[in-house]
């Protein structure tokens, strides 16, 4: 897949990293692409934000949550007909928590939710000892199967909460607030479905 990946801080920048590692095409939309150091040692690339829109399969905003309706007031004619997946988080403002009613306003975009449930450092470090930790998400059926390759590349194991379930998988996030800062557990904290072998 094409994926252009808005944003190069700590969250865009492990998820554009570990998915052209995964083999797919991977292009930064940067602010300053010139000195943006965002793909390292990948095969990903860096380019001025619609550059990295033009012929995008998959668009992944992990933009600050503020930031969003702004870039897609701007560029809704390049993400109109996209999947566009939201890993940004809007805290503290009167606003959502997320972005799918700006997004979906776009005529065609197709709106997923995903990467927004953990701290960063579970990005970089999927493992708990042998056992990778899971990224909860939702999307249309039709682009489930992208979605957890997105995920799968990352290192986490997806696990499909539905189609419109955006707000149960912000509820994922505030668990994991209030368990790794509220209670002070630490941020390298990440959850795991358990499931009975069937019989």
């Amino acid at each position: 897949m094409r994926v252009a990946v808005m944003g190069t801080g700590h969250i865009g920048g492990i998820i554009g990293r570990a998915c052209a590692g995964a083999g797919h095409q991977v292009v930064f939309g940067s602010r300053t692409p010139g000195s943006d150091d965002a793909a390292g040692d990948s095969e990903a690339t860096v380019a001025d934000i619609a550059g990295a829109l033009v012929d995008a399969d998959v668009v992944v905003l992990a933009l600050p949550g503020p930031a969003v309706a702004a870039f897609v007031q701007e560029h809704a004619g390049s993400i109109g007909g996209t999947l566009v997946v939201d890993a940004a988080n809007n805290f503290g403002g009167d606003g959502p928590a997320n972005s799918h009613d700006a997004i979906v306003a776009v005529p065609g975009a197709r709106y997923a939710r995903a990467f927004n449930t953990l701290g960063f450092e579970n990005l970089a470090e999927p493992m708990f000892g042998d056992t990778n930790a899971d990224m909860f998400f939702s999307a249309g059926e039709a682009d489930r199967d992208a979605v957890e390759a997105l995920i799968e590349a990352v290192g986490l194991r997806p696990v499909y909460v539905g189609d419109g379930a955006h707000d149960v998988v912000d509820g994922v996030l505030r668990l994991w607030f209030a368990l790794a800062v509220g209670q002070k557990r630490g941020r390298h904290l990440a959850f795991k479905v358990l499931e009975c072998p069937a019989g």
